[in-house]
């Protein structure tokens, strides 16, 4: 009990390092706009999550390790097919209500509830400095009371992506140790379809489709932001055992670390030896997406295996992020998609390679331990496949639908007036920065300053055209 509520502090905590991080990337015109989504997606998605998603979640998943057990939780609405049960999402524990006034189970929903918070804070990055704080307001609500909990009920809550193992014989079904895809997966998936929807920033692409860099204004804020993830990580990892007496908690913990810092080595090398510079925006992002590739196999693999996997994730980001900016033309001014969809599929399908047989006997009702392809179960990375697909199925259709219908019911963008002002005046009333940040004339007759610096080297301006620079 003591050691899942611990954990779920430390992860709570990486709300901040969320906040600093996206802040630190956007415009300083923005800073105050970047930081009330992060904010407010916490109180938001707690609300949601309590009335409804909770329970749709883990409803149903039975049993868990936690002191005083949550068997009351044995409400899961299952469809027959092929003879078959697939779980699809739970019925009990809504408000908190009836049989889950239990200690166990508020202990439980702690720490669900801020995993699903890190997955609603993901496209807070991906849709910055265009995206009404209105329209957004609602999202918190979409993301956390229905995409998050019926995609997690099916890995996490007992439900059908759980059960591949039982019905198919695909190794332990699809098994994700602390949320590659449950978390990172969905949240990058949901932040592609809004990136979509929204549309680029101003000026963020020219008429031949060329990208332009637009500079963060506080790298030091993000990287520091980086560091407070990281440490809430080992929450997020480790205490995915929900048992301290679980020593597996220590390779979990390890693994951790070491992806990490793989991660943050090969993506700054890659940068250094394509463009010349080491970016410390693409080593925090690196570091990033090892974190979010080991969160899945952490407890499954072994310490040189977690450092390839890390180093692949360092490799893929610097890839996937001049990928999503340059062919998908999908403007992200963190890196959201790159660093959490992306390493979030490769992070689950990993294990699938990698898990070695040293852990999870039992684990989804399937006898033996996890093993991957590479230590003799194929099956294994075919279940991590369905999973895959299944989000990127499921998420980015309901998430596509839903912010096309909200733009044409209210909007979900900003006038292109307030956008270039900055949308800390218009949209919160309150600068981040009132002793240097200008805003145009009509917006604050007041503010007449001199500009800010000039921006801070950045590696893509190396390679734009001379009417750019």
């Amino acid at each position: 009990m003591v050691w899942t509520l611990i954990a779920g502090f430390l992860v709570m905590f990486m709300q901040a390092g969320f906040a600093m991080v996206e802040t630190g990337f956007c415009r300083a015109k923005n800073a105050s706009h970047t930081m009330l989504m992060n904010f407010l997606i916490y109180a938001i998605g707690m609300t949601g999550y309590w009335i409804l998603g909770f329970g749709l979640q883990m409803g149903g998943v039975g049993g868990t390790p936690l002191g005083g057990g949550t068997a009351g939780l044995d409400g899961e609405f299952v469809v027959h097919l092929f003879g078959k049960d697939f779980g699809l999402f739970g019925t009990k524990g809504f408000f908190l209500q009836g049989v889950s006034y239990d200690t166990a189970i508020f202990a439980l929903f702690l720490f669900q509830m801020v995993f699903m918070d890190t997955t609603a804070t993901i496209p807070t990055g991906a849709m910055a400095e265009r995206w009404k704080l209105s329209a957004f307001f609602i999202y918190g609500f979409f993301i956390s009371m229905i995409v998050y909990p019926l995609y997690a009920n099916w890995v996490w809550g007992g439900g059908w992506l759980s059960q591949l193992g039982k019905n198919f014989g695909l190794g332990h079904g699809h098994v994700d140790f602390a949320g590659s895809s449950v978390v990172h997966m969905v949240g990058g998936v949901c932040a592609l379809a809004g990136a979509l929807v929204i549309g680029p920033r101003i000026g963020k692409y020219n008429k031949d489709g060329t990208p332009n860099a637009i500079p963060g204004h506080h790298i030091p804020m993000a990287l520091v932001g980086t560091f407070v993830l990281a440490f809430g990580w080992f929450g997020f990892n480790a205490g995915s055992t929900l048992a301290g007496t679980d020593l597996r908690i220590g390779v979990a913990a390890t693994n951790t670390m070491l992806a990490s810092a793989s991660g943050a080595i090969v993506a700054t090398l890659y940068m250094w030896f394509v463009y010349r510079k080491p970016d410390p925006s693409m080593a925090a992002n690196g570091m990033l997406a090892g974190l979010v590739a080991i969160t899945a196999p952490c407890a499954f693999v072994n310490s040189v295996s977690a450092f390839i996997i890390g180093a692949v994730a360092g490799l893929l980001v610097c890839w996937a992020v001049f990928f999503v900016e340059r062919t998908l033309k999908v403007d992200d001014p963190v890196g959201a998609i790159a660093v959490h969809g992306v390493n979030g599929m490769w992070g689950v399908l990993s294990l699938g390679l990698f898990a070695d047989g040293a852990y999870g006997d039992g684990l989804n009702g399937v006898a033996g331990t996890v093993k991957g392809l590479f230590y003799g179960d194929a099956s294994q990375l075919i279940a991590q496949s369905i999973g895959v697909l299944a989000n990127i199925v499921f998420v980015f259709s309901v998430s596509w639908v839903f912010f096309k219908v909200q733009d044409a019911i209210m909007g979900i963008r900003v006038s292109a007036e307030d956008e270039i002002a900055g949308l800390d005046e218009p949209e919160t009333g309150v600068l981040a920065y009132p002793d240097f940040t200008v805003l145009p004339a009509h917006h604050s007759p007041t503010i007449d300053r001199p500009a800010a610096p000039a921006p801070a080297f950045r590696p893509e301006l190396l390679r734009a055209p001379k009417e750019v620079l």
